[in-house]
């Protein structure tokens, strides 16, 4: 996944989900987050970030939007839209182990009460495909969710109930950074979703993480990581 028009800056401060004030080419600007996390642990005053410019986009009340910024001298991305496509041109490249030479690919499918990322067909095969965008991270660790998330618990819920109708069911966690070397799923912030998680693998869900390759304009996937879904 590539962006255009990508711009440096330095984090001022958030005031809400949504919205960050940014220094860019010395003066202040109020930009677009596209993340609604938290990211407390990356958006930090100071600390260098990357823009997407969007000023000549028409009906756009910010000019610009955060996706990307630096952890130490590790860059992360932090655009919450990019998984799914990142994942997608993968899949489209024969980039991903076991998901090769499929004849249909198709975004945001619903089943059931849940829209999924990704579906595939091959063969006599039909995969839905959950993904999730992973930025939280600590001594070469990744962990989700960094909040709650009620609606991955009813999405995991539904993936298992379409694995015992007969679909292959994946939970795809990318990692949007290239230091980790293994990914947890993170008991303390949300319980609820762990169990979940781990559930639906018992009943034949696959869980599988890839880290990725992230520069300022670009962002693609990487290896794939050793899994540990126990608490830690």
């Amino acid at each position: 996944m590539r962006y255009e028009k990508v711009v440096k800056g330095e984090f001022i401060k958030r005031p809400n989900r949504f919205i960050a004030h940014v220094l860019i080419d010395g003066r202040e600007e109020v930009v677009h987050i596209k993340n609604t996390s938290r990211c407390r642990e990356l958006l930090i005053p100071g600390v260098k970030v990357y823009l997407e410019d969007k000023r000549e986009v028409p009906g756009r009340k910010t000019g610009y939007s955060v996706i990307s910024v630096y952890k130490d001298d590790v860059l992360v991305n932090i655009d919450s839209q990019a998984p799914n496509t990142v994942i997608a041109e993968a899949l489209e490249n024969n980039k991903i182990d076991g998901f090769l030479n499929f004849s249909l690919l198709k975004r945001e499918v619903t089943y059931g009460k849940s829209r999924f990322d990704i579906f595939m067909e091959r063969e006599k095969e039909k995969i839905f495909i959950e993904v999730k965008g992973v930025t939280l991270e600590n001594s070469g660790v990744s962990a989700f969710p960094d909040a709650p998330t009620e609606r991955g618990v009813k999405h995991v819920k539904e993936l298992e109930g379409a694995v015992a109708e007969g679909y292959r069911g994946v939970i795809f966690f990318l990692i949007k950074m290239q230091k980790p070397d293994l990914f947890k799923l993170n008991w303390k912030m949300d319980p609820a979703f762990a169990e979940a998680v781990c559930k639906a693998q018992s009943k034949g869900v696959e869980v599988l993480a890839y880290d990725s390759l992230v520069t300022p304009e670009e962002i693609f996937i990487g290896k794939k990581l050793p899994i540990n879904l126990q608490p830690w």
